[in-house]
């Protein structure tokens, strides 16, 4: 039986600088295999388009996102986003993302929206802002 997937002290430093910090609003974590653990690949201040364009076609990746928006009245609003990308093309690493994916809730205090995305046009802005309304 294999070890449960788990944060590597890497994405919990990065997890901790993002809500402690506010200089950056997304984390990216992949899956290192052999370690069985989410380590981070990408830190930074990432436009909703950047962030769609970081996702590669053929693997699964779980990226926390600040989400900043206009509410209908015109207030900002924050949401954090736990998004779950798992491309069709990934499917036989579904199970230790999923994995992963419960280990980082147990973490995260409560992220607003947690959705999971097979194709880039399921984290279109309008839809993101509509599910954290």
């Amino acid at each position: 039986m294999s070890n449960p997937i788990s944060l590597s002290e890497g994405s919990i430093a990065a997890l901790q600088h993002m809500r402690e910090q506010r200089e950056i609003n997304t984390v990216v974590l992949r899956h290192a295999g052999a370690q069985g653990v989410l380590v981070p690949e990408i830190e930074g201040n990432l436009t909703h388009d950047e962030l769609v364009q970081s996702l590669p076609t053929d693997e699964p990746r779980l990226i926390v996102h600040e989400l900043a928006f206009a509410s209908p009245e015109g207030t900002r609003k924050h949401a954090q986003l736990l998004i779950f990308w798992m491309p069709p093309d990934a499917s036989e690493q579904e199970k230790a993302y999923t994995e992963g994916c419960t280990a980082l809730k147990h973490f995260l205090p409560d992220p607003h929206v947690h959705l999971t995305a097979r194709r880039t046009s399921q984290l279109e802005h309008r839809r993101l802002v509509a599910l954290a309304g």
